[in-house]
């Protein structure tokens, strides 16, 4: 339950217009709550209009729209072999109710699965009226989304995809079981399941792809159909008139439209089918350009929802283009710069963890194990890209499930014609440094893709989020990352965790929890909720030169200028591939003496050893970095400490390991210089990457 000072920031950061949206919204809800029953047991849900637009009774099965190629099952040649092993063991677990998904592995949801149940804390959710319940409320709910994630119904995809590629009419049963069954439990209007808009959407997007996936097995009989469809159309009634608007309009309003688009087009017979579609198509063409910059960045400032987005603006396209009803050359002008801004990304090795991440994603059409490179492989073959194709290594399932077969031989072909290429290969492959200033990203990097002599630094000088909330931002302003030979060293630790763990959530989110400074142990912008800032710190770039081996860029931002004697960063980051070295110059302007901690967070795999005053060894995967702290700083080493939290990587969404941190402390007095000098050594031997990890630095405390 939120707090009444909660309520009252929250109130203070809507205009008018929000404000009076909201006050309808609850006598719509009063409205909703009175009408309820009725609802439940619409009567005139089952009927189409024709192409003449006479009104008639549906007896037939519906008449399904056009999706992307979802794969015959017929291919099972050396492409289609390398994913079958995968797919049919995820599809026999999918078949005997199991489900893998945040910290769960193989998690036997029981038989009859029980839909509206929360796994982790192990109790029912209430079932009363859906906008009643609060979500936010551990006690009453437990984790919100470990509710929703089986409720998402993406493991129905999986079990389509086994289907096409087997013919085993078990799984295409299986999923008539699962919608059956959430069916009879989910009454419209009631429990968590109906509570966000955006869950509904994602559901109905996975209806759609299972659905279409399954349909030469003819299972959706007449009478299966009046069952399934006025349950579409609450599903498409409801999202269409809760779209999130203001400060709330964010990935959800993409997500909710993205889902009544592809809902409505694909169930086209029902009645308002046509207007939901256009309405959304609008949408969504407004918040492409509104939700993203034009270098590609998603305007939330966070990686993990920039993938997810880019899915929804993605599935979206291509069922429009499919249908004829394409959009705009300005979206898909976009849509190919937030391609532009992962394959940026990509070329350093794992993306970043920059912003918020939750494991969101819209449909499992394989390539979980590495989102980014399996979406960049389905962006190659929409927009002919060669350069995105040597990022993902040609083909993945994804491409191949929406864009077929073709696709994944002009992937190979377009690989083919790169190792033919008259330019050296070590030309091709090489990686520069980027600069994507609207998003407020700088990228310093040198070597060759796939190649131990890689090195990628990013910087952190954006915003702190999206709008009056900035509800997924990070307070991580001048942040950096490492990654030398594809491998992290210096990470930004993730998210954790949203509902379940308050103090988990305030950490992850801190300026203490990012490779940058903590001034006298305040966070740079002020935490005011699970998804709401207050005061937050304004970043810019001073200067950038790249190089053909690196470059510099410097940035500041005044988070501590609301201290009584402000207080401002300066960051300078060097790379000098030449001599193999990372500087970063840290400067701090005052006039009174104030507290500086310098936090350096290490990848979870890496082994950590002192070689010396302020000198250390961390060794991460093939390659090793020597990192040198100011000889002014007291530096500490902590690992896995719960009191108080620190020295932690979160990968994923409730998932943790113990990791190192430094903590390089100074006090000062008017103009504060350090410099941490980071040596990156050449590719070391298998001798030396058997003892990594092997030491354990003491907590601290």
């Amino acid at each position: 339950m939120q707090t009444a000072l909660w309520y009252l920031h929250r109130l203070r950061r809507m205009p008018p217009g929000e404000i009076c949206w909201r006050l309808a919204a609850g006598v719509r809800g009063t409205l909703d709550y009175c009408l309820a029953p009725v609802r439940r047991h619409p009567l005139a849900l089952s009927r189409v209009v024709t192409k003449n637009g006479q009104e008639k009774a549906q007896s037939e099965g519906f008449s399904g729209g056009r999706l992307p190629t979802v794969g015959n099952g017929t291919d099972d040649g050396d492409l289609v072999g390398q994913w079958r092993r995968s797919l049919i063991s995820r599809a026999n677990e999918a078949y005997e109710n199991k489900l893998t998904f945040f910290d769960l592995r193989g998690y036997d949801l029981g038989a009859p699965i029980d839909w509206n149940f929360e796994h982790v804390a192990g109790k029912r959710t209430p079932m009363g009226f859906a906008p009643r319940i609060d979500y936010r409320d551990y006690q009453a709910t437990g984790d919100a989304k470990v509710v929703w994630e089986p409720n998402r119904h993406q493991q129905l995809v999986v079990l389509g995809r086994a289907y096409r590629l087997t013919g085993d009419r078990r799984y295409a049963e299986k999923v008539v079981e699962q919608l059956e069954s959430w069916i009879d439990q989910c009454p419209f209007g009631q429990g968590m399941n109906w509570r966000s808009p955006l869950e509904l959407a994602v559901r109905l997007i996975n209806w759609v792809w299972a659905l279409e996936l399954i349909s030469p097995a003819g299972l959706i009989t007449a009478e299966r159909s009046r069952r399934l469809l006025p349950v579409v159309y609450r599903h498409l009634w409801d999202v269409s008139r809760k779209y999130s608007r203001f400060s709330s309009a964010n990935n959800h309003l993409i997500g909710e439209a993205a889902g009544v688009f592809i809902g409505s087009t694909y169930f086209r017979d029902l009645k308002k089918a046509s207007s939901w579609a256009d309405e959304s198509q609008r949408i969504l063409s407004d918040e492409i350009l509104r939700q993203t910059s034009s270098d590609g960045g998603t305007s939330e400032h966070a990686l993990g929802y920039h993938l997810f987005v880019l899915e929804f603006f993605l599935l979206a396209g291509l069922t429009a283009r499919n249908l004829g009803r394409d959009f705009a050359p300005s979206y898909w002008h976009r849509l190919e710069k937030m391609f532009e801004f992962v394959a940026a990304f990509a070329e350093g090795g794992p993306l970043p963890l920059f912003g918020d991440a939750d494991d969101g994603y819209v449909l499992d059409l394989g390539g979980r194990e590495d989102p980014a490179r399996a979406l960049l492989a389905v962006g190659a073959a929409v927009f002919e890209r060669r350069d995105f194709d040597e990022l993902s290594r040609g083909c993945s399932e994804p491409r191949f499930w929406l864009l077929g077969s073709e696709a994944c031989e002009t992937a190979e072909g377009r690989v083919d014609e790169a190792a033919d290429d008259q330019q050296p290969a070590t030309d091709r492959s090489a990686i520069g440094s980027r600069a994507l200033p609207e998003s407020g990203y700088y990228l310093l990097q040198s070597g060759h893709l796939d190649s131990p002599d890689r090195i990628s630094v990013g910087f952190d000088c954006a915003d702190l989020g999206f709008g009056p909330i900035a509800a997924h931002g990070h307070a991580d302003a001048l942040s950096f990352t490492l990654r030398v030979g594809g491998a992290d060293v210096f990470v930004d630790p993730g998210t954790y965790d949203y509902f379940t763990y308050p103090q988990w959530r305030d950490y992850f989110r801190s300026t203490r929890a990012h490779n940058t400074i903590v001034v006298d142990d305040q966070d740079q912008s002020e935490v005011l909720g699970p998804f709401l800032w207050g005061r937050r710190a304004i970043a810019r770039c001073l200067r950038w030169q790249p190089l053909p081996d690196g470059g510099t860029v410097t940035g500041e931002h005044d988070g501590y200028s609301h201290l009584s004697d402000p207080v401002v960063h300066r960051r300078t980051i060097s790379l000098d591939a030449r001599r193999s070295e990372v500087l970063v110059s840290d400067e701090l302007l005052a006039e009174e003496t104030h507290d500086a901690a310098l936090y350096l967070h290490v990848a979870e795999r890496a082994g950590v050893r002192c070689v010396g005053r302020n000198r250390y060894r961390v060794e991460c995967g093939d390659s090793a970095v020597v990192v040198s702290f100011d000889a002014s700083q007291s530096v500490t080493l902590v690992r896995g400490s719960r009191d108080p939290i620190l020295g932690w990587v979160s990968r994923g969404y409730h998932c943790k390991k113990p990791a190192t941190t430094f903590m390089a402390r100074r006090r000062w007095t008017g103009r504060m210089s350090t410099e941490l000098r980071i040596a990156i050594e050449a590719p070391w031997g298998s001798g030396a990457s058997e003892g990594a990890g092997q030491h354990q630095p003491a907590e601290a405390g």
